[in-house]
C-alpha cells in the first residue's frame, strides 16, 4: 500500500491507538510497522487473532505483559558459555514471569483458538525462575540465601564490622583533642579518622588522604589496620562467590537459548495482538467480513471523530454499482464519508476491527489512492485545480480492477462547465477499467450522470435547511441538492436578489434542482412513514406476545384444575366404594345377627349422610370445572364416553337437553 494514502486517510493516527495499547516495546514496534495487507487468506487470518483475543479478553480480562523484554542479545554470549550479569538474569526471570502469566491465563480456556498455537510454544522453565527469584534480588543485590557460602562471609564481614565500630569509637573518646570533627569516613574503602594536620605524626595509623586545605588528614588508626584487611578478605570472598552464583545460575540458562527466544517472539506477538483487541474494544469495533467482492460498512463511525459527536454512516459499493458520487453542500460530510471507507478499507487489511456494525463486509483492494483536501503548493506555484489533477492523473495511470479510488471535490477549482466535464470523463474512464471509486461533488452533471449511467450511484449528505446544520446522514440512491437560494434566504438574503439568481439559471437546471426538492420530501415523508409503520409493528408485537403469555398462563391453569378435578373425583369413587362396600358388610352382619330396627336405621342414615356428601363433592366439582362445549350432536343411549374431567369413561344415561347437558353413569356414580 503507498504511504502517500497511509497519511492522506490518517491511518498513521490509528497507528498511534495501537502502540498506547501495546504493554511491551516490542508489542508496540510491531504495531508500528503494521501495515495493511493484500492478501485474503493473510487478512482472515489477522482479523481471526483479534476477534479470538478480543473473546479472552472479554471473558477472561486483559492479559498483562509486564516484564516481556528483548533479552535476545543477552542469549548470545549464553549460548558460547559466557555469565550473565544479575541485571541480565532479572530480565530473563522477568520474561518467564510474563510466560507463565500467558500459560495460566490460556488455562482459562478449554476450547483451541487462532491464538492456542502460540499460547503452547510457551515455555515458562520453572527451575530457571525459581532459582533467578531465589537468588536476586535487584541488579545490584543477590540475596544471603543465594548459597550457604555466602550467608557464612555476609555473616562474617558483619561480624568484622561490629569490631571496627567498637574500635573506632574507642579510639575517637581517647583521640577526641586531635580529631577535627568526631566522625568515621571511608577512604579507599577502608575506615579513617578527620585527624588535625598539627596531630598527623602523634596520630598512629596509615595516613590514606588529605582535605584540599591541608589541614586535615584521613588516618585509619593501627587498631584497625588488620580488621579492615580482613574486611576488605571479606569483601573479594563475597564477590567471588557472587559470581560464582550468577555463573551457575547462567549455566542452567545456557541450554534453554532457543526456548527463551521462542517466548520473546511469541510474547511479543500475543501483545500485539491482544493491542489490536484492546483497540477494538475501546472503539466498539467488530470484525468485518472479507468473503465477496463488495464493500458493505453498517453504521459506521470514523474512529478518529469522537464517539458523541460522529455520526453512523451505511455505505454499500461495489455490489449493484462500481461508482458512488456524493453530492450536497460543503460541511456536510461529505469528505467525512469518503475517509470513512478509505481507512475501514486500510484498517480492515491491517487485520484491525472497523468501528462498525456486525455483518460488515469489506473488499481486498491491492491499492487505495485518494485525492482528499487542500494540496496548493506555494513551492511549486501549483494552483489546487492543478494540484489535485496532477494527484489524478497519477492514480489513472496506476488504477486497475484491484484498485479502491477516492476524489474530494473531482474537477473542482477550474471552470465549472469544464470541470464538470472533466470529472465525468475521468469517472467514465474508471467504469470502463472497472475501478471501484467514490467521488465528491456539487456539481449538478455528475448527478444526472450518475442517474444515467449504469454500474453508478448518487449518494448525498444530508442537509437541515430549517437549522442550517448538516445532518452527516449519507443517504444512498439520492442526489444531494445545493440548497444555496435555501440557505442565502434563511441567512437573510433579500428575496428580489433570491428571484432575479433564479432567473440567470437555465430553466433545465432549475426544474432538476425542483425535482431533487421533491424528491427530498418524498424521501422524509415515506422515512416519517416507515417509522410510524416501524412502530406500529412493534406495539403489534408486544401485543402479540403478552396475549401469547396470557394463554400459556391460562391453558397452565386448566391443566392444574383438571389434575386436581381427576385426583378428587378419584378419591371421591374410591370413598364411595368404601361406602359401598361396608354397606354390604353391615347388611350381611345385621342379618346373621338380627340386630333392632333402631341399630340399624342409625346406620342406614350414617351411611346415607355419607353417600350424601360424596355427590355434594362430586357436584361443587362439576361447577368449578372447565366447562367443555364439544358435546357430539349424536348421542344414543347407552353409548360409551369418556368424562375428561375425571378421566373414567362411562355410558350415555339421557340425552342431551338444549343446552347439551346430559347424565353419565359411571359404575355406582351418576355425573352431569
Amino acid at each position: 500500500m503507498n504511504k502517500k494514502v497511509l497519511k492522506t486517510l490518517e491511518y498513521d493516527k490509528i497507528i498511534d491507538m495501537l502502540v498506547e495499547e501495546a504493554d511491551s516495546a516490542l508489542g508496540k514496534d510491531s504495531a508500528r510497522r503494521l501495515r495493511p495487507s493484500s492478501d485474503r487468506g493473510e487478512i482472515v487470518a489477522m482479523q481471526a487473532e483479534t476477534s479470538h483475543a478480543l473473546t479472552r479478553l472479554f471473558h477472561h480480562g486483559a492479559l498483562s505483559f509486564h516484564g516481556l523484554t528483548d533479552i535476545r542479545p543477552s542469549l548470545v554470549p549464553l549460548a558460547k558459555g559466557g555469565t550473565l550479569g544479575a541485571g541480565e538474569l532479572l530480565r530473563i526471570g522477568a520474561l518467564l514471569e510474563a510466560a507463565k502469566r500467558a500459560v495460566e491465563f490460556d488455562k482459562k480456556d478449554e476450547e483451541t483458538d487462532f491464538l492456542s498455537g502460540r499460547f503452547d510454544g510457551l515455555q515458562t522453565f520453572p527451575e530457571i525462575r525459581r532459582e533467578i527469584s531465589r537468588c536476586i534480588l535487584s541488579e545490584d543485590e543477590i540475596s544471603d540465601d543465594a548459597s550457604s557460602e555466602l550467608k557464612r562471609i555476609r555473616r562474617a564481614m558483619k561480624t568484622t564490622n561490629d569490631k571496627i565500630r567498637e574500635q573506632l569509637s574507642v579510639t575517637v573518646n581517647s583521640s577526641g583533642d586531635m580529631l577535627r570533627d568526631n566522625i568515621v569516613t571511608m577512604r579507599n574503602g577502608r575506615y579513617c579518622l578527620p585527624v588535625k594536620q598539627e596531630y598527623k605524626s602523634a596520630f598512629q595509623g596509615m595516613i590514606h588522604d588529605q582535605s584540599s586545605t591541608g589541614s586535615t588528614f584521613f588516618i585509619e588508626p593501627m587498631a584497625i589496620v588488620k580488621l579492615n584487611n580482613d574486611l576488605a578478605e571479606l569483601a573479594m570472598k563475597e564477590q567471588e562467590e557472587i559470581e560464582r552464583i550468577l555463573a551457575s545460575i547462567s549455566s542452567i540458562c545456557a541450554p534453554e537459548t532457543e526456548g527463551l527466544e521462542r517466548d520473546v517472539i511469541l510474547l511479543s506477538e500475543l501483545d500485539f495482538i491482544f493491542a489490536k483487541a484492546k483497540l477494538s474494544k475501546k472503539m466498539q469495533g467488530s470484525e468485518p467480513i472479507f468473503d465477496d467482492n463488495y464493500i458493505e460498512i453498517k453504521k459506521g463511525r470514523h474512529p478518529l471523530i469522537p464517539r458523541d459527536r460522529v455520526v453512523p454512516i451505511d455505505v454499500t459499493l461495489g455490489k449493484d454499482y462500481r461508482l458512488l458520487i456524493i453530492t450536497g453542500p460543503n460541511t456536510g460530510g461529505k469528505t467525512v464519508s469518503l475517509k470513512t471507507v478509505g481507512l475501514f478499507t486500510l484498517m480492515g487489511q491491517a487485520g484491525l476491527h472497523i468501528p462498525a456494525f456486525d455483518g460488515s463486509h469489506l473488499r481486498v483492494f491491492h491499492e487505495v489512492y485518494a485525492d482528499i483536501g487542500d494540496e496548493q503548493s506555494i513551492e511549486q506555484s501549483l494552483s489546487t485545480f492543478s494540484s489535485h489533477m496532477t494527484n489524478t492523473v497519477s492514480i489513472l495511470k496506476r488504477a486497475d480492477k484491484n484498485t479502491l479510488a477516492l476524489f474530494d471535490e473531482l474537477g473542482a477549482g477550474t471552470d465549472p462547465v469544464e470541470g464538470a466535464a472533466l470529472a465525468i470523463s475521468i469517472l467514465d474512464n474508471l467504469l470502463q477499467r472497472n475501478v471501484t471509486a467514490m467521488a465528491t461533488t456539487h456539481y449538478s452533471e455528475l448527478k444526472i450522470y450518475a442517474l444515467s449511467t449504469d454500474h453508478v450511484e448518487n449518494a448525498s449528505c444530508e442537509f437541515d435547511v430549517e437549522s442550517l446544520q448538516p445532518t452527516y446522514r449519507l443517504l444512498i440512491g439520492v442526489p444531494g441538492k445545493s440548497n444555496a437560494f435555501a440557505i442565502s434566504e434563511k441567512l437573510g438574503l433579500g428575496k428580489d436578489l433570491i428571484e432575479d439568481a433564479k432567473t440567470r439559471i437555465s430553466e433545465n437546471d432549475e426544474n432538476f434542482e425542483d425535482l431533487l426538492a421533491d424528491l427530498e420530501k418524498s424521501r422524509v415523508t415515506i422515512e416519517k412513514e416507515q417509522a410510524e409503520i416501524n412502530r406500529y409493528k412493534q406495539e403489534i408485537q408486544s401485543l402479540k406476545e403478552r396475549l401469547e403469555q396470557k394463554q400459556e398462563k391460562l391453558d397452565a391453569s386448566r391443566d392444574k384444575i383438571l389434575r386436581d378435578a381427576n385426583e378428587e373425583a378419584f378419591r371421591i369413587l374410591k370413598e364411595a366404594k368404601d361406602v359401598a362396600d361396608e354397606t354390604i358388610r353391615n347388611f350381611n352382619k345385621y342379618g346373621k345377627a338380627k340386630a333392632p330396627m333402631s341399630e340399624m336405621e342409625k346406620e342406614r342414615t350414617r351411611l346415607r349422610d355419607k353417600m350424601n356428601a360424596s355427590q355434594k363433592k362430586l357436584a361443587d366439582q362439576k361447577k368449578n370445572a372447565v366447562p367443555n362445549h364439544k358435546v357430539p350432536k349424536k348421542l344414543q343411549i347407552g353409548d360409551t364416553v369418556k368424562v375428561i374431567s375425571m378421566n373414567l369413561k362411562g355410558t350415555v344415561h339421557t340425552l342431551p337437553n338444549a343446552k347439551g347437558d346430559l347424565y353419565v353413569q359411571m359404575g355406582i356414580l351418576r355425573s352431569l
